[in-house]
């Protein structure tokens, strides 16, 4: 499927899904095109892109259709996208979802207009209701276009836009969705913290959970134990998809070189994970001085720059429902709280929260938290 735009004021535009190994590049590569002397954006690391789309070694594709398309202006490629259904999402969710993600476009309305139809198109076609995202593939992964926040360079595991993604979206006709809150902490300022808090990790003991650190020698064991945690905490939220056994494995894999055992933690009851925090250096502040490459000198640059992250990511804190009334979130919190008086990163970014969760947002503004960025997810309704 090809779509063909021809326009008076400009070369003609062309969609199509991409063909081979060479246009497979461009759409990887696109990105360093549309950000080319932008500061605040972090380039990943090729090598990581490239296998997080391979077919053959991303255990998302053994559950998911997915199309992948290229907009073509005069043989240049200036805009990407992907349609995908995942059967996992839909089945959980019990949903006919289709989604979109990947989306980079040069400021161009009708580039953008054209590869927002062109994904409507496939959706259509495989008998799909509506179309949401950006989602990289889910919510597990990258998602949403940022909408505020842009003078902050992103955390890893997140992104940032052009302040005229939203404009290009809405253009094409799509609707918000749902917002992303991303929350600041300063971890060093206990006093900022509602007492309440260190109240309820100190009532822990008397429901016999015991804290303790992951074990990296342990990687694969640990991150199912974290996972178990994660797909019970996180299973009635808005998009969520539980993530397989052969996911689990491949984050596992995907994790191991950036863990920090005094960031990450697991609460037990009888040698039963019933919580879990995993926070994360933020080594996009690594990344962004690699421009995508480790070799043949990025390797140096990142053993340097590493010593200098004086952030984390909490990719996850939470506990399984039947445990949430026991304090163990507070808890983790507070040995976050602990690990920033021992560790060189002194402050931190939260994992995105629905704008809907209004008891996770309280939970975050009785911590001290701000909210300092916003992703928007958008959807089309057929």
């Amino acid at each position: 499927m090809a779509l063909e735009v021809t326009s008076q004021s400009r070369k003609a535009l062309e969609v199509r899904p991409v063909a081979d190994k060479r246009e497979l590049n461009a759409f990887i590569k696109l990105p360093w095109q549309v950000y080319r002397n932008e500061p605040r954006w972090v380039p990943p690391l090729l090598m990581d892109r490239k296998r997080f789309l391979d077919r053959l070694r991303n255990p998302f594709f053994e559950h998911a259709e997915v199309e992948f398309f290229l907009a073509w202006r005069d043989g240049r490629p200036v805009g990407r996208i992907t349609a995908h259904i995942d059967r996992n999402f839909n089945e959980f969710q019990h949903h006919d979802w289709g989604l979109f993600g990947f989306f980079e476009c040069e400021q161009d309305p009708e580039a953008a207009q054209a590869l927002l139809s062109a994904a409507e198109e496939w959706l259509r076609a495989r008998g799909r209701d509506r179309m949401v995202g950006p989602m990289s593939f889910t919510t597990n992964d990258e998602c949403g276009i940022l909408i505020d926040g842009y003078d902050l360079l992103p955390s890893v595991l997140t992104e940032w836009h052009h302040p005229y993604y939203p404009g290009l979206i809405e253009g094409a006709g799509l609707t918000k969705a749902m917002d992303l809150y991303m929350w600041s902490l300063e971890l060093a300022g206990r006093g900022s913290v509602h007492p309440a808090i260190w109240r309820a990790a100190a009532e822990v003991e008397k429901y016999g959970i015991t804290v303790r650190k992951m074990r990296k020698r342990d990687m694969e064991a640990e991150i199912g134990r974290f996972l178990e945690v994660y797909n019970a905490a996180w299973e009635r939220n808005w998009g969520f998809v539980p993530l397989t056994e052969e996911e689990v494995r491949h984050y596992a894999k995907d994790l191991k070189p950036v863990l920090d055992e005094n960031w990450a933690f697991i609460a037990e009851k009888d040698a039963e994970p019933v919580g879990a925090a995993l926070s994360l250096p933020d080594y996009n502040q690594v990344l962004r001085h690699l421009n995508g490459r480790l070799l043949p000198f990025g390797w140096a640059k990142a053993l340097w720059y590493r010593r200098k992250i004086d952030r984390v990511r909490v990719l996850a804190l939470g506990a399984k429902p039947e445990w949430q009334h026991t304090g163990v979130g507070a808890r983790l919190y507070e040995l976050n709280y602990d690990a920033a008086e021992h560790r060189p990163q002194k402050a931190g970014e939260t994992g995105w929260t629905l704008e809907t969760n209004t008891r996770m947002n309280r939970a975050m503004e009785r911590m001290g938290g701000k909210i300092t960025r916003t992703y928007r997810v958008y959807e089309k309704i057929f």
